[in-house]
C-alpha cells in the first residue's frame, strides 16, 4: 500500500476518524452497511445520557473521561496514595510518574471479559470487575514498582521489557476461576513498549510537550499526534506504510480497493482515550489543553453498546447478534464507525437540553458524564452479564 507522508500524516489525525467514520456512516443511511440508523431515536438517547449524566453528576462538574476517574472507583481516594509516595520529587518528575502510570494503564485496559474480578487491597477487599479493576489493578502493581527495572514507583523501557505473563497474572489475581481475557496480548503491548522508549520511559513525552507549549496552552491534538507517533510501532500485526504502524486503522471495501490508503478506516481508540488520560496530569501541572473537540468519541463496545441497545442503529440480520466478530470485520468496523458520527450527534442534542456549548460541555465530558455510562447501564438491564450486545473476539489490544 503507498501513500505520501501527508496521507500517512492524514490517517494518524482525528481528522481521518470523523470524515472516514462519516463515509461509512452515509453508506448505512444507504442502505449499504450490516446496520440501518434510526434517527429519530437519537432525542430518546440523548435525553437517556442526559438523565444518567445528571444523577452522574448532579452539579454537572463532570471531568474528563480519563484512567485518573477510574483510579477512584467506589469513591476511594487511591490517587491519595501515589501522591504521597511521589511527593518527594520535583513537580515535573511528579508529572512524568503519572504519564508513566497513564500509559501502562491504559494498554493493560481492553476488555477484561465477564468472568474477571480484582479484589482491591485500598478499599478492605471489595471487589472491582471491567475498567474499574483493571485500573486498580494497575495501580497497585505500579506502586508495588513492578514496571520499573529497579523497583521504583514509575516505568522505564528496561522493565517495561522484562514485564512477564506471571507478573502480570499475579497481579491481576488470575487464576482457572478468575479468567482475564487477552493475556498475551496485554504482556506484548507492555513489552514493546518498553522498546518503543528504549534507553528511556513513557513519562519523558512530558518534555515532548512541554517543548510544544505556547503561552501555557497547548493543543489537544499534539498530545494525541505524539501519542500516534511514538506509540505506533507497539501495535501488533496491523497496517503499516512505509514502515510506520497505523495503529487502530482497518479497510472497508466500501471505502476503496483493498490496497489503497482510501479503503483505510482509522478509529485511535485506545490512543485518543490515552490521550484524553494523559491531559489529566498535564492540567495538573498548569498546561491548558485547547481545541478539544477536534478529538473524537471513543469507538468502543460501550459508547457503541448505546447506540445499538437503544436501537439508534439496528442490524439488518439480527442473527449477527448470536456470532462471534473479530476487530477487523466489516460489521465491527461499521458499528465503530457508526458509534463516532453518532457521538457527535448526541453531544450535539445533550448540549442543546442543557444550553450549553461545545467549549462549556466538550465531548470528553459528554463520554463521562455520559454516554460511557449510559451503554453500560441498558447493558446490565438487557443482560445479565452487563456485556456488550455483539460477541466481540477480542486480542487484549482494541477493545
Amino acid at each position: 500500500m503507498n501513500a505520501s507522508p501527508a496521507e500517512i500524516d492524514y490517517l494518524l489525525s482525528p481528522r481521518a476518524v470523523r470524515e472516514r467514520s462519516k463515509r461509512l456512516y452515509d453508506f448505512a443511511l444507504s442502505g449499504k452497511t450490516h446496520f440501518k440508523v434510526n434517527l429519530e431515536k437519537l432525542p430518546e438517547v440523548a435525553k437517556f445520557v442526559l438523565d444518567v449524566t445528571k444523577s452522574n453528576y448532579p452539579e454537572l462538574n463532570i471531568p474528563f473521561h480519563s484512567r485518573f476517574g477510574h483510579f477512584q472507583a467506589g469513591k476511594v481516594d487511591r490517587l491519595k496514595v501515589l501522591n504521597e509516595k511521589i511527593a518527594h520529587l520535583d513537580a515535573h518528575e511528579q508529572t512524568r510518574v503519572k504519564i508513566d502510570l497513564a500509559i501502562v494503564s491504559v494498554l493493560l485496559d481492553a476488555g477484561a471479559g465477564m468472568a474477571w474480578k480484582y479484589q482491591d487491597p485500598f478499599s478492605g477487599g471489595k471487589l472491582f470487575s471491567k475498567s474499574e479493576g483493571l485500573a486498580i489493578a494497575s495501580l497497585d502493581l505500579f506502586l508495588k514498582g513492578a514496571f520499573h527495572s529497579e523497583g521504583r514507583i514509575a516505568a522505564d523501557a528496561k522493565g517495561l521489557q522484562s514485564f512477564t505473563r506471571a507478573q502480570l497474572e499475579a497481579g491481576f489475581q488470575v487464576s482457572e476461576t478468575n479468567p482475564l481475557l487477552g493475556i498475551e496480548g496485554r504482556v506484548a503491548l507492555l513489552n514493546t513498549l518498553g522498546k518503543a522508549f528504549e534507553g528511556s520511559r513513557p513519562g519523558a513525552l512530558y518534555d515532548v510537550w512541554l517543548s510544544k507549549v505556547q503561552n501555557g496552552k497547548l493543543q489537544a491534538v499534539e498530545v494525541l499526534k505524539t501519542v500516534l507517533h511514538r506509540l505506533g510501532p507497539i501495535w501488533p500485526g496491523r497496517i503499516s506504510i512505509a514502515g510506520i504502524n497505523l495503529g487502530d486503522v482497518w479497510t472497508h471495501p466500501l471505502l476503496g480497493a483493498r490496497d489503497s490508503q482510501e479503503s483505510l478506516v482509522a478509529f485511535h481508540k485506545l490512543s485518543q482515550w490515552m490521550s484524553y488520560s494523559l491531559m489529566e496530569p498535564l492540567i495538573e501541572s498548569g498546561i491548558q489543553i485547547e481545541n478539544l473537540d477536534e478529538m473524537t468519541g471513543l469507538p468502543e463496545y460501550r459508547n457503541g453498546g448505546l447506540i445499538l441497545d437503544l436501537k439508534l442503529i439496528e442490524l439488518r440480520d439480527q442473527k449477527q447478534a448470536l456470532l462471534q466478530h473479530s476487530p477487523d470485520s466489516e460489521l465491527i468496523l461499521e458499528w465503530r464507525a457508526l458509534t463516532v458520527t453518532l457521538l457527535d450527534l448526541i453531544g450535539n442534542e445533550v448540549r442543546k437540553l442543557l444550553g450549553k456549548t461545545s467549549e462549556e460541555l466538550p465531548l470528553v465530558k459528554i463520554l463521562e458524564g455520559g454516554t460511557w455510562h449510559a451503554g453500560r447501564k441498558i447493558a446490565s438491564s438487557l443482560r445479565s452479564d452487563g456485556g456488550p450486545p455483539l460477541n466481540l473476539i477480542s486480542d487484549g489490544t482494541v477493545f
